[in-house]
């Protein structure tokens, strides 16, 4: 992707909204050396040419072995077999991941006496598996270049692994944080020092003391616009911004944004970094980690020096040698260190293995580091990152040393660090993964490497996903290729995992995982399985997977990603909460009349044109197809109209039917008079309802932030906004009316010569209600109340379709349109843009550019391949714990933004216990259960619960349904219908789940809550 060429936003649209346009530009041009093709160095290769960078050269000059199948996915049997080099293996998979790359091989050797000058054509040079001597040697060359070349090492002895970076004396960094500019509506300022702000209908400004703002449409107060303050934050509603005491009063409005600060970040070379070290602190919960950590894998190689080798697994001698080195390292540091003894054990035992999903993650946070080398976005990595996973190695220790023994198979690396035992778990494991898109694909990676779910030990990996590939998933979803598109991603996926590991057993499904395919994805295939992933882009479906898993009893393995930030959430039967336990806050809504009437920001008038693509090409089209779907003519809808009969839909319809042009002449008229009706007619309307000088109730201006008014717009076919807004108007008709064009009668003359005889009808002002209540919601449906001329037109435009021979059986359906964002050929968002641009400039609000307007309109989720990886390794991970059956205390979920860079570690949330009363207590992984029978009553069920359980039942729902509540009238008579008839299950459903409420121990006091009561229609074997 060369300077001159434009970023191919079909391939690079989610990650272009994660690094923005300057940073892609600056990857396109820089170069990265990548030395060491073991499992940390082709995370880095992939996630980097993934990203877009122009040349990346792969270094390793050492042979493929067994053991690299088990932590290199881009290594073959054959590769291994063939005596290849890794980075020849490895090479030509991973070019293939981006055409927009070129990537280089060199096998040359590289150590204390290399000539460096060959690393002068580098902006970034990483270092993975390379000793620290020379990692200490070039980072000093480079660290002294002008201007510097960067540099990131990278080292992952077994358990634990670390990330080193060192941009240089002086690094500018243009974009710290990579977050949206904020804009904020004011309610007052006062005139005082130092002046304070406060946020317009006391709304949350989530500003930080520190950041920086500038002030525009201020009233009264207008020597504060355009100029730009610090703020120092008060309360969630206010902030102060310095001192005002000498400005004129503030009267209304005015809007504050927040502005990018560029920051400038010194670093010191690792020489200097060793024995001070700056870090960051993942695990708050062991704040002494990283320096224990740093301290260890110094003296390990030190260790390397003197033995010529790695620690031997289990070899007590040279686990006491490692020992005593890490305490003589530690006197060495200006911060002394407790050394921790089983940490430098751990280390000890595990260095000569490899944890792959460690690898992923810290490969992820690696590459990261790398695209901020190469761009200056986001806040650089000061200066050392370390990760453990002490909690999955050291209960472990233990275990007889016959159990990390090599076995000469792909899995040898592995076993080193988890053992034997655990490694056929893995193998024996049955995965239900719903989803395959960036995540999915990571997780079947890490899978692979693992060798979970394998064919010869009875393991299965089921896997499911309705979608086929995209263009756009290239960028993230690493194991799909452009030959793939429009392929399913499961099936896809599945093959490309065969590749990694043969041995898997892959059984790959399309379909949505939903109440609908309850009989597919039925309780018996939840109890075949040990564990579901998902890995899923909505909440609402984590949600219904999450209420399976309780349901059932399963382990859930969660995670997501937005741009930079992902987080992972561990769910364990009878250990943690559930997904269900929290709420995340809904989503604000934008109030009906501001979109409809009071656009006040940019974000109004995108979801404007939006909701205006959906209603005309969309909605009208579907609801005029079910109409004449379900009248069997225009001429029997005449008959009924006349008779006075009313149809839902008839007037709306017979307009479409009596407008529906035939012609592309007509489709540009129809476009033209949308322009009128949208940007001229609305306009005057308001105004004319609400005059400029208009006045509330206690004296202030209607017209004021937030509220602007608009300005009617006169059309001008010169202007390329109008002029783009009517032809792609004018498209989405005629691919709704099915009405042919050619590429000649877009031009600006074919369209200015049809415009040119088109009559606008003058505007006569309406005397209607314009809706200013922001709680009021949009109505469900349109009720159009008809008046009786409105009537007789309507019969009167029928009856003319009909007598002319306009209606045929092809005029009386169309064609929806489904919103399409990524297909630029389609002008689904060159409607969008005009529209909700023309709309800004009505209101006077900045516009923004395309690409803004694709993701707001869109919906579209940034992401980045870097944080994808991450949060797959982190699960993965944990996965490893849920197999061996760990205790709570050794799960981690973990929350990280990698632009900041922030990564936290926190236990999971323990299992809370609701009390009924003092001896009888529930968790959400609790069900009481009742057996019933085909003559079993509603008093029979209240029985058997007050008999079983010891307390008394009060109600019983069924989903939304009351069965039983006793002060409702006619319940009482309830008691003696069966459960069959008041559930009315379907013929093959053999329980259902409901909920009952308990009498409280004091009159008065509410209901108390219960867990569910799975009720049993029969008993088992009753019936088939």
């Amino acid at each position: 992707m060369a300077e001159s060429m434009e970023i191919d936003d079909s391939l690079y649209s989610r990650q272009r909204y994660v690094l923005g346009d300057s940073a892609m530009h600056r990857m396109a041009q820089s170069s990265v050396f990548l030395s060491g093709m073991g499992a940390l160095g082709v995370e880095i290769a992939k996630n980097i040419v993934l990203a877009g960078v122009k040349m990346v050269t792969l270094h390793d000059d050492r042979l493929c072995d067994v053991w690299d199948l088990g932590t290199n996915f881009f290594i073959r049997e054959e590769d291994v077999q063939r005596q290849k080099r890794r980075a020849e293996a490895v090479h030509p998979r991973v070019a293939e991941l981006n055409p927009y790359v070129q990537v280089n091989l060199s096998t040359v050797t590289l150590d204390d006496s290399t000539d460096l000058s060959f690393l002068l054509q580098y902006q970034c040079v990483v270092l993975t598996e390379a000793r620290l001597s020379l990692q200490k040697r070039i980072d000093h060359f480079c660290h002294s270049q002008h201007p510097p070349i960067k540099f990131v090492a990278c080292d992952m002895p077994g358990m634990c692994a670390r990330v080193f970076c060192d941009f240089g004396e002086s690094f500018e960094v243009w974009d710290p944080t990579g977050e949206e500019p904020k804009e904020l509506f004011i309610q007052n300022i006062t005139q005082e020092n130092p002046g304070v702000v406060t946020c317009l209908d006391n709304r949350m400004h989530g500003l930080q003391t520190g950041q920086c703002v500038c002030f525009r449409e201020v009233n009264g107060m207008v020597e504060l616009n355009g100029t730009t303050h610090q703020i120092t934050a008060l309360s969630p509603y206010s902030f102060s911004i310095g001192d005002t005491s000498s400005f004129q009063p503030y009267l209304h409005g005015g809007i504050v944004r927040t502005v990018r600060v560029p920051r400038t970040f010194h670093f010191e070379t690792m020489e200097q970094q060793l024995h001070d070290p700056q870090l960051l602190i993942p695990d708050f919960s062991k704040p002494e980690a990283p320096l224990q950590i740093h301290t260890t894998i110094i003296a390990l190689d030190v260790f390397q020096e003197q033995h010529g080798h790695l620690p031997s697994t289990g070899c007590v001698q040279d686990a006491e040698d490692l020992l005593k080195l890490t305490e003589e390292v530690g006197e060495t540091l200006k911060t002394k260190v407790c050394v921790n003894e089983a940490l430098v054990r751990g280390v000890a035992r595990c260095a000569r293995g490899c944890l792959t999903p460690l690898a992923a993650a810290v490969g992820g946070i690696a590459s990261q580091e790398v695209l901020k080398a190469l761009t200056g976005k986001f806040t650089p990595l000061q200066q050392w990152f370390y990760l453990d996973a002490l909690e999955l190695v050291q209960p472990l220790q233990s275990l007889p040393l016959e159990e990390f023994a090599s076995r000469g198979d792909r899995y040898d690396a592995l076993r080193v660090c988890i053992g034997e035992s655990l490694l056929s778990e893995l193998h024996k494991l049955r995965v239900f993964m719903v989803g395959c898109g960036a995540i999915g694909c990571e997780m079947l990676k890490n899978f692979a490497l693992l060798g979970v779910g394998l064919a010869g030990c009875s393991g299965e990996i089921c896997i499911t996903d309705p979608d086929l590939i995209e263009k756009s998933n290239l960028n993230r979803q690493f194991l799909f290729r452009p030959h793939h598109i429009q392929h399913p991603k499961s099936i896809t996926a599945a093959a490309a995992t065969l590749e990694i590991n043969p041995e898997l057993r892959l059984d790959a499904h399309l379909d949505k995982v939903c109440p609908a395919t309850e009989d597919v994805y039925s309780d018996a295939f939840y109890s075949r399985l040990s564990v579901v992933v998902t890995a899923l882009d909505n909440v609402e479906a984590r949600r219904y997977v999450d209420s399976r898993c309780v349901s059932n009893q399963k382990a859930l393995l969660d995670s997501g990603t937005m741009g930079t930030k992902g987080h992972t959430e561990i769910i364990v039967p009878n250990l943690t909460e559930s997904y269900n336990s929290h709420r995340d806050p809904p989503e604000e809504e934008i109030p009906f009349c501001t979109l409809k009437s009071f656009p006040a920001v940019i974000e109004h008038t995108i979801q404007w044109a939006r909701d205006k693509f959906e209603s005309a090409f969309s909605h009208k089209p579907a609801m005029y197809n079910t109409f004449w779907h379900s009248h069997l003519s225009a001429e029997a809808v005449l008959q009924r109209m006349k008779a006075g009969e009313s149809m839902e839909g008839a007037f709306q319809v017979v307009k479409l039917l009596a407008r529906r042009p035939v012609r592309w002449e007509h489709c540009l008229t129809l476009a033209r008079l949308k322009f009128d009706k949208y940007f001229k007619r609305k306009a005057l309307q308001l105004l004319h309802s609400f005059p400029l000088d208009t006045r509330l109730k206690d004296g202030t201006l209607f017209w004021q932030s937030p509220k602007r008014p608009p300005t009617p717009i006169e059309f001008d076919i010169k202007d390329p906004l109008h002029f783009d807004f009517v032809v792609s108007t004018a498209r989405l008709f005629a691919g709704i009316y099915n009405v042919p064009y050619s590429e000649k009668s877009l031009s600006f003359e074919a369209v200015s010569s049809v415009l040119a005889d088109v009559r606008i009808p003058e505007y006569k002002p309406a005397e209607k209600r314009i809706e200013t209540d922001e709680t009021a919601k949009k109505p469900e449906k349109m009720k159009l109340t008809v008046t009786s001329e409105e009537e007789r037109e309507a019969i009167s435009q029928l009856e003319e379709t009909i007598t002319t021979g306009f209606v045929t059986p092809e005029r009386l359906s169309m064609f929806p349109l489904v919103f399409e964002k990524d297909d630029d050929s389609n002008g689904h968002m060159d409607f969008v843009e005009a529209a909700a641009m023309l709309r800004a400039r009505m209101y006077a609000i900045a516009p923004a550019d395309r690409l803004q307007a694709k993701r707001i309109a869109g919906k579209i989720i940034p992401a980045i391949a870097t944080a994808t990886a991450a949060v797959a390794g982190l699960v993965a991970l944990e996965l490893i714990k849920v197999v061996g059956a760990y205790g709570f205390e050794s799960f981690k979920n973990c929350f990280f933004n990698l632009a900041i860079p922030v990564v936290v570690l926190t236990e999971t949330a323990q299992v809370k216990r609701t009390r009924i009363r003092d001896d009888i207590s529930f968790s959400i992984w609790e069900r009481w259960s009742i057996m019933g029978h085909e003559d079993f009553t509603l008093s029979d069920f209240l029985s058997a619960v007050r008999e079983k359980y010891g307390i008394e039942p009060t109600m019983v729902v069924h989903g939304v349904k009351m069965l039983y509540v006793p002060v409702m009238p006619g319940h009482s008579k309830r008691l003696k219908l069966t459960m069959q008839k008041l559930i009315k299950p379907s013929a093959n459903r053999k329980y259902v789940d409901l909920t009952v409420s308990f009498a409280p121990e004091a009159d008065g006091d509410e209901d108390l809550p219960g867990p569910p009561v799975r009720y049993h229609f029969c008993r088992e074997g009753d019936r088939a």
